[in-house]
């Protein structure tokens, strides 16, 4: 069962740097948008989420206010992003609330033990 986590593990953290770097790279763009990388990472990064959240450690579990925590910010992102994937521009505070929520979800996982 490590193994299987350690391999959603690593998947996660790949959802977690297409969310980001494809954001950063529309910011830096000058063209504010959702582009198919953070769409991918949004749904990465959910998916695999709730698979993290399963009983697969020996006892090892992490709170469960902090995945309840985890679950909800990874959700508002996936709509926040699912939602505005076809406009040809997005709200400027729309854009940076994606990218903040991005890094207060990472900050949840690093920071709340």
């Amino acid at each position: 069962m490590e193994a299987l986590r350690l391999i959603l593990l690593y998947v996660h953290l790949i959802g977690f740097a297409l969310l980001l770097g494809g954001s950063l790279a529309q910011y830096i763009s000058g063209r504010i948008r959702i582009n198919g990388a953070m769409l991918w990472g949004s749904v990465i990064q959910l998916v695999t989420g709730i698979g993290l959240a399963a009983p697969l450690r020996d006892g090892d579990e992490p709170a469960p206010a902090k995945l309840a925590t985890k679950g909800v910010i990874a959700l508002l992102i996936f709509v926040m992003v699912f939602f505005s994937r076809k406009r040809e521009t997005v709200n400027r505070g729309h854009f940076l609330a994606i990218v903040g929520l991005t890094l207060v979800n990472a900050a949840v996982a690093v920071f709340w033990r």
